[in-house]
């Protein structure tokens, strides 16, 4: 979904920048908190789809299929995984912002920091639960485990302990090429255009020529997304920019293309609900669009503090929300009895208040700590 972390707050670009139009509008500098509370709304979204809007193991927790604890609501849930899309436009976004004017040591610092100390926890936790005797779910070997710390369990074909992390293998990888592409040159508008532009036609070359080790470096089912929320941030630094608009404008005809394809599944008589081609359209348009009112500064009004919490509470959120989530719900429902709503609302709050935990005793102390002990030594 990553998702995906809590972002750092807008920093000012540091060094030589590129000179621009004198007309040219600066980056705003305050923290935008609306795009903290469009991350919750995307983590909400992709929760929803967990619990309510598939098959597979909810089913077990729920004790019958998520269609009869939710005979209308389902179909609305089944939409919920795109928010992981809104997080990869969202991502595109604070990535271009995070890394402009950084060196490449403090971007990996800052990168690798945010995403290990929630994520190592994660792993374990879920790995002690899923070994409890009560709990109805089997956990991982030792082995396994212990490659899941690495967040390479994926392309080494090693099983997940959490689900959600193959967008974190995504994230990881955009990262990767950020960095080679224009953290470590130093960012400018045209590098990043030419970013946007090679990385788009690379995407499309690698469609073309199905080659495995082509999908794994340019991602081209996820790349638009990526790459959309990049030109959102060029959007935000001069809103009359053309190639940025441009950007945004294919990647969004792209992506909506990739979203459609693998989730237009009304030809399945078995599928648990079956979604419109509209339906995915729009909810790909949401998106890029709410990103693009924040770039524009239109949400600016929504400035409330604790947008900041729920931004901060995404990240841990989304690792734990799904496997945890099954044994919580299986407890409320199945033992105690708890009615569908309850145990949907119950399980929200609580894998909230985890999450919250999480931040506040696992994040909050380590990030920090480890984020200078990088930028230290590399």
């Amino acid at each position: 979904m990553t998702v995906r972390p809590a972002a750092d707050p807008p920093r000012r670009p540091e060094g030589p920048q590129p000179v621009g139009p004198p007309s040219a509008p600066r980056p705003r500098e305050t923290r935008m908190r609306a795009l903290d509370g469009l991350r919750l709304v995307a983590a909400l979204m992709v929760a929803a789809y967990h619990y309510g809007g598939r098959g597979g193991e909810i089913t077990k927790a729920w004790g019958s299929s998520a269609q009869q604890q939710f005979p209308t609501l389902h179909t609305y849930f089944s939409y919920g995984c795109l928010g992981v899309q809104v997080f990869f436009v969202i991502s595109g976004f604070v990535i271009c912002m995070s890394g402009w004017g950084r060196p490449l040591k403090s971007f990996f610092a800052s990168r690798a920091s945010r995403l290990l100390p929630a994520y190592w926890f994660a792993v374990l936790l879920v790995t002690a639960v899923f070994a409890l005797p009560v709990v109805a779910y089997e956990a991982l070997s030792p082995s396994d485990v212990l490659v899941n710390l690495t967040m390479l369990q994926q392309p080494l074909g090693v099983d997940r302990v959490l689900g959600v992390c193959w967008t974190l293998w995504a994230e990881v990888r955009f990262y990767v090429l950020f960095a080679l592409c224009v953290v470590l040159p130093g960012a400018s508008r045209r590098r990043v255009i030419m970013f946007c532009a090679g990385w788009t036609l690379a995407a499309a070359i690698t469609q073309a020529a199905h080659q495995p080790l082509l999908d794994v470096v340019f991602m081209p089912e996820y790349a638009p997304f990526f790459i959309g929320g990049v030109g959102l941030y060029l959007v935000h630094r001069d809103r009359r920019d053309v190639y940025a608009w441009g950007i945004v404008a294919v990647s969004f005809l792209i992506g909506q293309h990739y979203a459609v394809r693998s989730l237009w599944n009304a030809s399945d008589p078995n599928a648990f609900a079956h979604r419109t081609t509209l339906g995915i359209v729009l909810v790909v348009a949401f998106g890029f669009l709410a990103v693009a009112a924040i770039a524009l500064g239109w949400l600016s009004w929504a400035n409330w503090r604790w947008l900041t919490v729920a931004g901060a509470l995404t990240y841990p959120f989304y690792l734990v929300h799904e496997h945890l989530g099954w044994v919580v719900v299986h407890e409320l429902h199945v033992r105690l009895g708890v009615p569908a709503a309850g145990t949907f609302a119950l399980t929200i709050a609580g894998m909230l208040l985890l999450a919250w935990l999480m931040n506040r005793y696992v994040e909050k102390p380590l990030t920090p700590r480890l984020r200078s002990a990088l930028a230290r030594r590399l």
